[in-house]
């Protein structure tokens, strides 16, 4: 089972204005060939169809671990794509053409088919594909293959970095970076583990390190690229098998937290009238409320 916990991996602020345009540039990082997505769907079916997980527990517990941090990773992208939205917009007639804005962004599916909230699909409103799974079954080829996965992820991190600085954006990628990091490191010495290779001597790739991103360096000096969760949960404590020694870019030892992060608060997203979302005006409002109170 998966627990939901209602809140987002850290603090997202929001944008003095918004900006669709950078928001479709992030859609790569939520449903490209190396997004959150695939990271997440790549994982939850190793996890889901992991063969000898008594026998090979660590491996099972880390692919497990790093599967409910990507469920987390998809909705921070979701929100921030959601924040870019504001003021994007503005109610009024319909005969006033309100969402004509639109016809000069890049993304049309934010007005036509999300009301400006994301999509499951890549930065040229592809849809996410399930051929970008990699499950064949083979611990080391899968391990490999989550490895190459977390490479493309950072290399798509990096260059939408550099394409915006909108602070919303920033944080987003800056948080990313830190935490897709770590999981390159996780998969490189489950990997040495496996077959004795050493693939980790490799990190950071690619180059340069977190350091040279303004917006990652809070997260590094938190010491956020050191670290795994358990999630609370006793039963994935066995990733510490892995998961120990030193850091080979920072030095400083890795941990395994017995919890999960402290998070943030959710947004709360204004309605968007002109896009009829919710399209619940007062009226509806008072008789919604009227038959909630009714049935306490």
């Amino acid at each position: 089972m998966i627990k939901r916990v209602n809140r987002i991996q850290i603090e997202l602020p929001r944008p003095e204005h918004g900006d669709l345009n950078a928001a479709s540039y992030v859609q790569e990082l939520m449903g490209g060939k190396f997004g959150e997505m695939s990271t997440l769907n790549n994982y939850m079916f190793q996890s889901f169809n992991f063969r000898g997980k008594k026998k090979l527990k660590p491996f099972y517990d880390l692919v497990a671990s790093i599967t409910a941090e990507e469920f987390g990773h998809v909705e921070l992208v979701a929100n921030t794509i959601n924040l870019l939205s504001y003021g994007e917009t503005y109610p009024g007639d319909p005969d006033t053409a309100p969402l004509q804005e639109g016809l000069d962004k890049r993304y049309s599916l934010y007005y036509t088919t999300t009301a400006q909230t994301a999509y499951p699909g890549d930065s040229m409103g592809r849809p996410w594909n399930g051929e970008y799974v990699n499950n064949t079954g083979v611990l080391v080829a899968d391990l490999l293959a989550n490895y190459l996965l977390e490479i493309g992820a950072r290399t798509h991190k990096m260059r939408v970095y550099e394409m915006t600085d909108n602070p919303t954006v920033r944080e987003l990628t800056g948080y990313l970076l830190v935490r897709g990091g770590t999981h390159i490191l996780a998969y490189a010495k489950a990997l040495e583990v496996a077959t004795g290779v050493d693939v980790g001597k490799m990190m950071p790739v690619p180059r340069p390190d977190n350091y040279k991103f303004d917006a990652a360096k809070k997260f590094m000096d938190q010491g956020l690229y050191n670290v795994l969760y358990t999630w609370g949960e006793p039963e994935y404590r066995d990733i510490s098998m892995i998961w120990k020694g030193r850091n080979p870019e920072t030095g400083e030892p890795l941990r395994v937290i017995d919890g999960m992060p402290e998070g943030a608060p959710v947004p709360d997203f204004e309605e968007k009238p002109e896009e009829f979302a919710p399209g619940i005006d007062r009226d509806d409002y008072e008789k919604i409320l009227k038959r909630l109170m009714s049935n306490l």
